[in-house]
């Protein structure tokens, strides 16, 4: 299966279950009288549309190069993940204002929701989990960026279920002054998820360089080509969910152009080989000098 099917199957399962805990929640929330609940539902509801972006970004991202774009699309799922983490940080906001104002404004006409609400929550958290995990393994093996700003937004809605399950138990012994708390305490983790994500997406939107673990195994894999004096630069930069490398290496002078072609290739072939997310490698040959005899 090819990584844009991968991610389209990952998107649909999020998007079909998002769009079903949304009206689980809606109607137990009307029905169970929980206004957490309810306010859930409309992060579910928030989560449709993140996910209808997240799979607009992969499908835009994994279009083929043309003239207009010679270098891809890739970066569309960056702009994606920046979309996803403002409307993350929206939620964020919007929970924690609707909590704050139940704090300030009291709590003695609150009524404890029903049994189903306190069920209902606990559900919600175990299938946002199992939708965390399943879209971050897709993410990481596909290095996604929007795929795995979905799946952290599958973990901050795990996050504002626990507060509802919390919030909507305390309700019920006695004490519904903690359903706002808890609502207060999961927005501030939903907009630390909004603020991971956004900065993830601008690191490379910039170009950002690898870690330098990465670009010490590039330098190992250039190196270990016979022919190759020295390293003389490198220089990496992520582009979307891909890596591009540029290696100026340090041949003998006296070899034939061909000859010195043939070791650029093979230092090309062995510096993608390790790392499957390299998009392109590009190498320059320098002649060698002996900078120790040099002067």
């Amino acid at each position: 299966m090819d990584n844009s099917r991968q991610a389209r199957r990952v998107t649909l399962v999020g998007l079909t279950a998002n769009a079903l805990l949304c009206i689980m929640k809606l109607v137990v929330g009307f029905l169970a009288k929980s206004g957490g609940l309810i306010s859930d539902a409309v992060n579910s509801a928030s989560d449709v549309l993140n996910t209808l972006i997240a799979m607009i970004g992969v499908h835009l991202g994994n279009q083929q190069a043309d003239p207009q774009h010679p270098y891809g699309h890739a970066r569309f799922e960056c702009v994606a993940s920046l979309l996803l983490a403002f409307l993350v940080f929206l939620t964020g906001l919007g929970i924690g204002w609707s909590g704050l104002k139940t704090i300030f404004a009291g709590s003695d006409s609150l009524e404890a929701p029903g049994l189903p609400a306190l069920i209902a929550a606990a559900v919600c958290c175990v299938v946002k989990e199992a939708l965390y995990w399943y879209t971050i393994r897709t993410a990481k093996k596909l290095n996604s960026l929007a795929l795995k700003a979905s799946a952290w937004d599958h973990r901050s809605d795990v996050f504002a279920s626990a507060g509802v399950f919390v919030g909507i138990l305390g309700a019920r012994l006695g004490l519904p002054v903690l359903d706002a708390v808890a609502s207060v305490i999961i927005s501030i983790l939903i907009l630390r998820v909004a603020v991971t994500i956004f900065l993830e997406a601008v690191s490379q939107t910039v170009d950002q360089a690898c870690p330098p673990e990465l670009e010490a195994r590039f330098r190992t894999a250039a190196l270990s080509v016979a022919g190759v004096m020295r390293l003389d630069e490198l220089r990496s930069r992520r582009f979307g969910p891909g890596i591009y490398v540029d290696l100026e290496i340090a041949v003998d002078g006296r070899l034939t152009l061909r000859e010195a072609h043939d070791i650029s290739e093979r230092v090309h072939d062995a510096v993608e080989e390790s790392e499957p997310s390299i998009r392109h490698c590009m190498v320059h040959v320098n002649p060698y000098v002996d900078d120790s005899v040099s002067g």
